[in-house]
């Protein structure tokens, strides 16, 4: 899933770089549509001033990859079910979670329209091509048993393209980071203009959760708790998910600098890395190190 929502996103970025979409709190202020000064008053909230290009729409297109993969993994149980009862239970279970999605996909778009920082055309663009890299790359067998050094390599290949076409068009004169000055012009409150927004930023924070993810399969923490006997045990598994949880959120409370751009993006990889890390190698094997010690006590 992580792939799947790490490609997509890279995806989002090259579509916004390519279609050069406007957003609307910016949009209605500077366009020639409405005569004599009066365009519409929209209201403005904290999380409205995003300053990358609107189109596909983000959240959107990230929504539809992960919800798509989860739906589809969770289907692929059922379907093998062959009696009579189990395939009208399939067909329910089936109906019951795609409504499940769509109802999501829709709370989304609706919400960022809402609060002005996406039309219409933008988030349906971003639902339906977060489908389409769903259904792409969620069957790649690689991804299964994809090695390190297959993880670094797929890093270096989204940054290095990423940054190559950002250089080329800025050769060619056609400036990437345009929409940047909008927001910060037409943003109700400059407060709420942040750097994390920025193409960048995300970038950057998708390459590390990758990075991160790599990592952590690949290590002997990881081989040792997850593909341990201990790893079949509803008490592992809730341990771990309890764990994880309270990590992350202590992870929420890091506030990485914002006054110099590059350490910011030095140190937002760090941190995008640490967490897949953290919850899929550090926390099993501390569980495990853990349930091991207090069965030893018992014996």
């Amino acid at each position: 899933m992580i792939w799947v929502a790490v490609i997509g996103d890279w995806f989002n970025l090259i579509f916004k770089w390519i279609l050069f979409g406007h957003r609307p709190y910016w949009w209605v202020q500077e366009t020639m549509i409405y005569p004599n000064q009066s365009s519409p008053c929209l209201e403005q909230f904290p999380i409205t001033c995003e300053t990358g290009p609107g189109s596909p729409s983000g959240h959107a297109m990230g929504s539809s990859c992960v919800w798509y993969v989860m739906v589809t993994a969770a289907l692929s149980y059922t379907v093998r079910w062959k009696d009579k009862s189990a395939v009208t239970l399939h067909r329910l279970t089936w109906s019951f979670l795609w409504s499940i999605f769509w109802i999501i996909q829709i709370i989304v778009c609706i919400s960022r329209v809402f609060i002005a920082t996406h039309f219409p055309h933008q988030v349906i663009l971003g639902v339906f091509a977060g489908i389409l890299v769903a259904e792409a790359f969620e069957h790649t067998p690689a991804i299964q048993t994809a090695s390190l050094r297959m993880y670094i390599k797929t890093n270096l290949f989204l940054f290095i393209f990423a940054l190559g076409f950002y250089l080329v068009l800025k050769l060619l004169d056609i400036d990437l980071l345009w929409s940047v000055p909008k927001a910060k012009k037409w943003c109700a409150n400059p407060d709420w203009i942040n750097i994390d927004t920025t193409p960048f930023a995300g970038l950057v924070r998708n390459l590390g959760a990758l990075f991160g993810l790599g990592l952590g399969i690949n290590s002997e923490m990881f081989i040792t708790s997850c593909k341990g006997k201990n790893s079949c045990k509803i008490s592992f598994r809730v341990l771990c998910i309890a764990a994880s949880l309270a990590m992350l959120q202590l992870y929420n409370f890091i506030k990485i600098p914002t006054h110099t751009e590059y350490l910011f993006y030095i140190l937002s990889f760090c941190k995008s890395a640490a967490m897949p890390l953290t919850v899929v190698a550090l926390v099993p094997y501390c569980v495990h190190s853990l349930m091991r010690t207090t069965e030893k006590k018992l014996n």
